[in-house]
């Protein structure tokens, strides 16, 4: 048998790979091995007929060429005649095949640059693998990065590992971001991007980006004391959230806004001025909906349960107050709530009455 290619220096490579990385040294064999045929194809002009095997222990490389036994050869490279198959496995028969170990020259430099580039490449996705599962267990977390590229588009920032990116969609719109800024952001998602490449999708407009700045500066939310119920946000001009606890001693709100409202006023530094109601959840629909809509004043709340539909009165002069401008309170309150509000003030309120009336009597009468 003629001396395969040997490379013991590989497989403790291989073995240091293993232990340091955690990629198997099987795995690894197994991708040089295909290497290895696509190679020593492309290099020699072989056809299918090749295996190439790696000894796991000592490295060595052998190829083997796969012939046909038959009585009359006609084609020299996928077929050995029987008398020759013969004195390498005596009890071949016409019709199998049998394996031809074979050394071609110069194919121990071309082994060693293969095997080289597949460990590069397999180490460079076994990084990509460990940085991949290792940001998708932060999904819902906040990272810090520092501003690459920006422009209304996209916001590509350096997380250290890896890059994130903040599509338009997930950018406040009041905010204007700068190369080199540092910013915080909330990871929305862990995607495979080019080449592999893990890409962490950054936001700041979503309302859960709130949640955890709150749960980061309000120690009783982080520890469970209070709860964060919901949130509603209109990213860059305000957002509502409704916080709760068990525990009757503590205030929810006052403890979130903080004395003087120094808490609440960090989470409003980091999103740039935007404006944060926090109101207390409540488990009856109406309190927690005349709360939803502060800083209106509310005259009565009256609510179809089934429809999660709420009927809101207020006085004359709160009116534009609780509908807000754009229509934003009364819309983050029906987020924030998950129930449809119509308001209506005390005249418009008086005036449906009257023309409900009107048309009772009216059809009274006609009847």
């Amino acid at each position: 048998m003629k001396e395969a290619i040997d490379n013991k220096e590989l497989i403790l490579a291989l073995d240091e790979l293993e232990k340091e990385k955690g990629i198997k040294k099987e795995y690894l064999l197994e991708s040089i091995e295909t290497a290895l045929l696509t190679a020593y194809k492309r290099n020699f002009d072989a056809l299918d007929n090749v295996r190439v095997q790696m000894d796991q222990k000592t490295g060595a490389t052998h190829i083997y060429s796969i012939k046909e036994v038959v009585k009359k050869v006609e084609n020299e490279k996928i077929q050995i005649n029987i008398k020759e198959a013969k004195k390498i496995n005596p009890d071949i028969e016409e019709g199998e095949t049998v394996e031809i170990e074979i050394v071609p020259r110069n194919f121990g430099r071309i082994a060693a640059q293969t095997a080289k580039q597949v460990i590069i490449q397999k180490l460079r996705e076994a990084e990509r693998e460990i940085i991949f599962t290792e940001y998708n267990d932060r999904k819902g977390e906040i990272v810090t990065g520092l501003i690459q590229k920006a422009d209304k588009n996209i916001v590509v920032m350096d997380l250290g590992r890896l890059e994130g990116v903040m599509p338009s969609k997930e950018q406040i719109p009041t905010e204007k971001y700068k190369v080199n800024d540092k910013i915080k952001g909330y990871v929305l998602d862990v995607e495979k991007g080019a080449k592999g490449a893990p890409q962490v999708i950054v936001s700041r407009s979503h309302p859960d980006f709130v949640r955890k700045l709150l749960e980061f500066e309000i120690p009783e939310i982080y520890e469970g004391v209070i709860e964060i119920k919901s949130v509603s946000r209109d990213p860059g001009y305000r957002s509502k959230v409704a916080v709760y606890s068990p525990d009757p001693n503590i205030d929810p709100v006052g403890s979130c806004v903080g004395q003087k409202g120094v808490r609440i006023q960090n989470v409003i530094n980091e999103l740039h001025g935007e404006k944060i109601d926090v109101i207390e959840w409540n488990e009856d629909p109406s309190i927690y909906i005349a709360s939803s809509l502060l800083p209106a004043k509310i005259l009565a709340v009256d609510i179809k349960q089934e429809e999660k539909f709420a009927q809101v009165i207020v006085p004359d002069d709160q009116l534009s107050l609780a509908i807000g401008k754009s229509g934003q309170n009364a819309r983050l309150a029906a987020k924030l709530t998950n129930w449809k509000i119509d308001i209506k003030s005390e005249t418009q309120f008086r005036e449906m009455l009257m023309n409900e009336q009107n048309n009772q009597e009216t059809t009274s009468n006609e009847e």
